[in-house]
């Protein structure tokens, strides 16, 4: 058998828990990582809260010095009080500075929340040049009206400290949620590929695996393997055993058929050789059914009109009101037998319930139908499901007797099958019944 999926190289058996395990390991690792970073980014945080706590400061002194000396040495004053940090100017008929920028609103609320003095002072704050330096300026009101203006001569890094907490904490999980996703995907594997054959042995093909994967999966690799050597085992002794008991019942019904014609008495020959008919159709219909799943044919390119043409010429020939409607030709890729058999039976049951018979092919865009209608008295609505089931016979429902096991209608259902399409039966409304074959040209493909 062909193997499937062949992999180059083996990884260490590991069971499905030791995997999760290393998984969780590594999360674990990676958040410890992340965590220390934030830490250290916490650290500064707390460093740029002393820098807010120190502006406070100066400017509490500041201001107060200031207010204590005369209009004309406050300009010195200020100037004195200009640092390597800090640059200090008084002004008395300059215009106040503009109103507090909003990024800088966590700032002034610490530089209040350490010096509540400041509160009354209208303090306000604003980059001095938003997008390329982060140093701040800014401006507070004396009491007599006049103003005290400041500005750090160093820039104040990362102002806007609630966003990149946010995005320093949403990289580690943005990392763990792709990395997880990666190392799940590559755990799965081997049960996708394990499903892929699966729905393969399903269609007929037998599709060996290797083991791959955590020691859980390879277990059940294995057993599928097993049940595939199995399944194709006994598939293949039933065939040979069919066909064995094919060819022994086949061998003295034969011979009974040429005995029958040295029969003097008509009617006798002619009963005897209805009933070696009726035994050699139940006898192909059973090994068509049980045989079908081993059909050896493969898919091939078949003009399905002139196909149901001929089956309903066959029938003319045979003395029955038969017609065919469709195009002269339109190529479908089929299994040509096992669809001429299914097209064959509908036909055959038609005529054995009705009197005409009537072939409909009507291709599609990506599509075609298949329907045989007959003027028989059709199929109770209730009984329309249990008719394709095996071994199921509604002789009073059709009114005639039938011949055969009762397994027409499911050798159509598994031949329609394989080839991916579906079967539907339906009663018609002027009396008959209607059997449709859908097939679909992406089924048809595969």
């Amino acid at each position: 058998m062909k193997r499937l999926f062949p992999r180059p190289w083996r990884r260490p058996a590991i069971g499905l828990l030791g995997q999760v395990l290393a998984i969780l390991l590594l999360t674990i690792i990676i958040e410890f990582g992340a965590s220390t970073l934030l830490y250290e980014r916490a650290s500064r945080y707390a460093v740029q809260d002393d820098e807010a706590n120190r502006l406070a400061e100066h400017l509490v002194i500041s201001r107060r010095l200031v207010a204590e000396r005369p209009i004309a040495q406050r300009p010195g004053m200020a100037a004195e009080l200009s640092t390597d940090r800090y640059l200090v100017q008084w002004r008395e008929a300059m215009p106040p500075p503009p109103p507090l920028a909003p990024m800088l609103d966590a700032m002034r609320s610490q530089v209040v929340a350490w010096e509540p003095s400041l509160a009354k002072t209208d303090l306000r704050l604003r980059l001095v040049s938003p997008g390329r330096s982060s140093a701040v300026s800014g401006g507070l009101m004396l009491d007599d009206g006049s103003w005290l203006y400041f500005r750090t001569l160093e820039p104040v890094a990362d102002i806007n400290l609630a966003f990149e907490r946010v995005a320093l904490a949403m990289v580690p999980a943005i990392a763990l949620m792709v990395l997880g996703a990666v190392v799940l995907r590559q755990l799965l594997l081997p049960l996708r590929r394990l499903a892929a054959a699966a729905e393969r042995v399903g269609h007929g093909d037998a599709v060996p695996l290797d083991p791959d994967g955590p020691g859980e999966v390879r277990r059940v690799i294995v057993a599928f393997n097993a049940m595939q050597e199995r399944i194709s085992s006994l598939i293949a002794g039933r065939t040979q055993a069919l066909a064995a008991v094919g060819h022994d019942l086949r061998t003295p019904l034969a011979r009974l058929h040429l005995r029958t014609e040295s029969l003097a008495d008509a009617e006798t020959r002619a009963a005897i050789g209805g009933d070696v008919a009726e035994m050699e159709a139940m006898i192909a219909s059973l090994l068509a059914f049980l045989g079908g799943e081993a059909d050896p044919e493969r898919p091939s390119r078949v003009d399905l009109a002139v196909m149901c043409a001929t089956l309903a010429d066959d029938a003319q020939d045979r003395g029955r009101d038969a017609d065919y409607i469709g195009p002269d030709h339109c190529e479908w890729t089929v299994r040509r037998l096992a669809l001429k058999r299914a097209v064959g039976n509908l036909v055959d049951n038609a005529l054995h319930y009705g009197d005409r018979v009537r072939i409909t092919l009507d291709p599609g865009d990506g599509r075609l139908a298949i329907r045989v209608e007959d003027d028989g008295p059709g199929i109770p609505e209730e009984k329309l499901g249990i008719v394709l089931e095996p071994f199921v016979r509604l002789d009073p429902a059709r009114g005639r007797d039938t011949v055969g096991f009762g397994l027409g209608l499911p050798i159509v259902r598994e031949a329609v099958t394989m080839e991916g399409g579906t079967l539907t039966l339906s009663n018609r409304p002027g009396g008959g019944l209607c059997a449709e074959i859908l097939l679909t040209a992406v089924a048809a493909t595969k």
